[in-house]
C-alpha cells in the first residue's frame, strides 16, 4: 500500500555509464573528467529534448525516467549518435563510449527518487550492451517495433543478477551519425532552446486537465474543455497565452509549475482536472504563480453537463480578474459566446478536435465525420463549419486526396458559411485569407489575415497561417516575423510551423537557417513533402549537391504520387513566380528533376 509521500506508477527508465571508466580516469584524470562534463550535457539536453527526467547523474552514470518508451528509445539514438560523432574526433584511446539499457516497468517513487525492479532490469540490461550501443528489456521492445523503424536483434533471454526470471533483450543499432532520425510522433517532439525571455504582461500556460473520470475514452472531453479555455484567453489582447501544442506537451508528466514557466516563458500557470459522470461533471481548477508556486486562486464546480460552457465563461473570467487584465471593446463579447448549446453535439466536436489534431489524412476524414455531425446537430453554429473547412484546406495543402480543386472549394463554402453565422471567428478569417491566396487575390488574403490576428492575438495557428499569406505575397521579412511570434505562442511547435519558417529563410535566401528548421520539420512528420523539397532546394543553393541529392530522393519516397520536384515547385501560389523559377533554376543547377 503506497503512502502520501510514495507513488507507484509505470515508466521508461534509461541507465547509462561509460565502458572503461577506470581505465580512462587512470590514464588521465582532467582529460576524462573535461570529456565527462561535455558529454553529460548532451545526455542531459538530448534527454530533456525528448520530454525525459534526468533522476541520477553522479560520476559516469545517469539515470533518466520517460512517460514513453518512444521517447525514451530516440532519446538513447540520438544521444549515442551525437556521442559516436564526437568520439569520432578523439584517438582510440580517448574515446568515450557509454552503454545505455532501456527498461519498461513498475518503479517507486519517493522524495524524488526511484526504487523497484523496474530500475535494477534497466540497470542490469544496460550492462549487456557493448561500448557506444543500446539494448532494450522485452517490455519496452514490444511497445516500439512498430513505432520506431530501426534494426533491432534477438539476443536471447538472459539471467541477470538478482531479477528472479530471465530478462529478453534487445540490441539496437543506432546508425551513423548524420542519418535521417528514427521516426517519431509530431506531439512527443520537441527541441532543445534558450528558455525564452517573459513577455512585459500577464502570461499564461493552461496544462490540460487531467481525466479523472477513470475511462481514458474521456480524454476526449477534459482535452476539448481545456481547449476552450486557451482559446477564450487567446482572444484578450493584454494576456500572453501559450498555445495548445506546447502547454499540452506537459500532459501525462509530473512537472513543477516552477519548470513549466521556465521553459514557456510565462509567470502564470493555470491547471485542474475534470471528472464526468453520466450528466454530471465535476471540474476543478486552479491559478498558480510560476516563479514561487503560489495559488493565487483555486475552485471548484459540481455542474450538470448542460452547464459547460458556462463553467469555461467562469474560470477565464476568474483569471482575466485575478491577473488584473484590462478588456479592450469587444474582447468580452468575443469571449463569453456559447456557441454550441447540446452536451451531445459538444462530445462530438471534442472528439473531431482530438482527431483533427493528429494532422493525418486518415485523423482529417475522421475529424470531418464528427464535424459534419455538429453541423447537422446545430446548424447555427460556426465552429462545425471552420472545423469541416480546416479539414478539406489541409486535404488540398497536403495534396492528400485525388481532387484539391475541389477540397478547396468546399473549404471556402464551409468557410464562408461560419462567417455568416460569426464575422468575429478568428480561425475563419485566416483560411479565407489562404484560400485568397490560392485564388491570386493576395490583398484580400492580407487583410483576413490581419483581421484574423486583430481577434485572437494569441492564437499561435491564426500567426502561423498569416506568416504563409505574407511569404506568398512577397512580403517575405514580415512573414519571418509573424511565424516567429507564433513559435514564441507555440515553444513546443508542430512541424508544419518549422516548414513554413524554413520557408520563409529560404525565400530569403537565409540557406543555413532554412535547412535547420526544415531539418527539424522532418523529424517531426518525416512523410511532410515540403521540408523534404526545401531541404533539396537549400542544400542546392548552397552547392551541397550530394545532400540535396539525398533530400530530394527522401521527397520522392513519401510523394510518390508527385511528378518531380519541379512540378511540386509550380504548385505554391507565388505572387511573383519568379521565386518558383529561383527554386527551379536551384534544383536544375544540382540536376534534380
Amino acid at each position: 500500500m503506497t503512502t502520501p509521500d510514495v507513488q507507484r506508477r509505470l515508466a521508461a527508465i534509461l541507465s547509462a555509464d561509460v565502458a572503461g571508466y577506470s581505465r580512462l580516469m587512470g590514464d588521465d584524470e582532467e582529460a576524462t573528467v573535461e570529456t565527462l562534463t561535455q558529454y553529460r550535457e548532451v545526455f542531459l539536453s538530448l534527454i530533456r529534448t525528448h520530454r525525459g527526467t534526468v533522476v541520477d547523474a553522479k560520476g559516469d552514470a545517469i539515470l533518466a525516467e520517460f512517460a514513453s518508451v518512444v521517447d525514451a528509445v530516440n532519446a538513447a539514438v540520438d544521444i549515442q549518435r551525437d556521442l559516436g560523432e564526437r568520439n569520432s574526433r578523439l584517438s582510440d584511446q580517448r574515446r568515450m563510449d557509454f552503454r545505455i539499457g532501456i527498461n519498461l516497468g513498475d518503479v517507486i517513487v519517493k522524495d524524488g527518487v526511484l526504487y523497484g525492479d523496474g530500475v535494477n532490469i534497466a540497470a542490469r540490461v544496460e550492462s549487456l550492451a557493448d561500448p557506444g550501443g543500446i539494448c532494450l528489456s522485452g517490455s519496452v521492445y514490444a511497445q516500439v517495433r512498430n513505432k520506431v523503424p530501426l534494426d533491432y536483434r534477438f539476443l536471447g533471454k538472459k539471467e541477470v543478477k538478482n531479477i528472479a526470471e530471465p530478462v529478453p533483450v534487445y540490441w539496437i543499432e543506432p546508425g551513423k551519425p548524420g542519418e535521417q532520425p528514427a521516426k517519431r510522433k509530431r506531439e512527443d517532439v520537441s527541441f532543445d532552446s534558450p528558455e525564452p525571455a517573459l513577455p512585459d504582461g500577464p502570461s499564461i500556460a493552461v496544462l490540460a486537465f487531467e481525466n479523472m473520470s477513470g475511462d481514458p475514452e474521456q480524454e476526449y472531453f477534459s482535452d476539448g474543455i481545456t481547449e476552450d479555455i486557451i482559446t477564450d484567453l487567446s482572444k484578450i489582447s493584454d494576456l500572453f497565452v501559450i498555445a495548445r501544442n506546447s502547454s499540452f506537451s506537459y500532459k501525462g508528466r509530473n512537472v513543477p509549475v516552477q519548470q513549466v514557466g521556465r521553459e514557456m516563458g510565462v509567470r502564470y500557470v493555470l491547471e485542474g482536472s475534470v471528472r464526468k459522470a453520466g450528466n454530471k461533471v465535476r471540474i476543478t481548477a486552479q491559478l498558480v504563480e510560476a516563479e514561487t508556486g503560489k495559488h493565487l486562486w483555486a475552485e471548484r464546480y459540481d455542474r450538470d453537463l448542460e452547464d459547460i460552457f458556462a463553467v469555461q465563461d467562469e474560470i477565464t473570467d476568474e483569471v482575466v480578474t485575478a491577473l488584473d487584465v484590462k478588456l479592450i471593446a469587444g474582447e468580452q463579447a468575443r469571449i463569453w459566446r456559447n456557441s454550441l448549446k447540446n452536451p451531445r453535439t459538444r462530445e462530438y466536436y471534442y472528439r473531431a478536435r482530438e482527431n483533427y489534431h493528429h494532422l493525418s489524412h486518415e485523423s482529417q476524414i475522421q475529424a470531418r465525420h464528427y464535424f459534419s455531425q455538429v453541423i447537422s446537430a446545430e446548424p447555427d453554429s460556426p465552429l462545425g463549419y471552420v472545423g469541416e473547412a480546416w479539414s478539406h484546406w489541409y486535404e488540398a495543402f497536403r495534396g492528400w486526396g485525388t481532387d484539391p480543386a475541389k477540397a478547396l472549394e468546399r473549404s471556402e463554402e464551409l468557410v464562408r458559411k461560419a462567417l455568416t453565422l460569426d464575422d468575429l471567428n478568428s480561425e475563419a478569417h485566416v483560411m479565407l485569407g489562404a484560400i485568397h491566396c490560392v485564388n491570386g487575390a493576395y490583398e484580400q488574403a492580407i487583410a483576413e489575415g490581419e483581421r484574423a490576428v486583430a481577434l485572437g492575438p494569441n492564437m499561435a495557428d491564426v500567426s502561423v497561417y498569416l506568416g504563409m499569406i505574407l511569404y506568398l505575397s512577397s512580403r517575405f521579412e514580415e512573414a519571418l516575423v509573424m511565424i516567429n511570434r507564433a513559435m514564441r505562442l507555440c515553444p513546443v511547435c508542430p512541424g508544419v510551423y518549422q516548414v513554413l519558417l524554413g520557408q520563409s529563410l529560404n525565400l530569403l535566401e537565409r540557406y543555413d537557417e532554412a535547412i535547420e528548421a526544415y531539418q527539424k520539420a522532418a523529424v517531426l512528420e518525416p512523410d511532410y513533402p515540403t521540408s523534404h523539397f526545401g531541404l533539396a532546394v537549400s542544400f542546392s543553393a548552397l552547392g551541397r549537391n550530394e545532400e540535396a541529392h539525398t533530400a530530394a530522393e527522401q521527397f520522392r519516397k513519401v510523394s510518390p504520387h508527385v511528378p518531380s520536384l519541379r512540378e511540386y515547385a509550380k504548385r505554391h501560389p507565388f505572387k511573383d513566380p519568379a521565386v518558383n523559377e529561383r527554386w527551379i533554376g536551384a534544383l536544375q543547377k544540382a540536376g534534380i528533376e
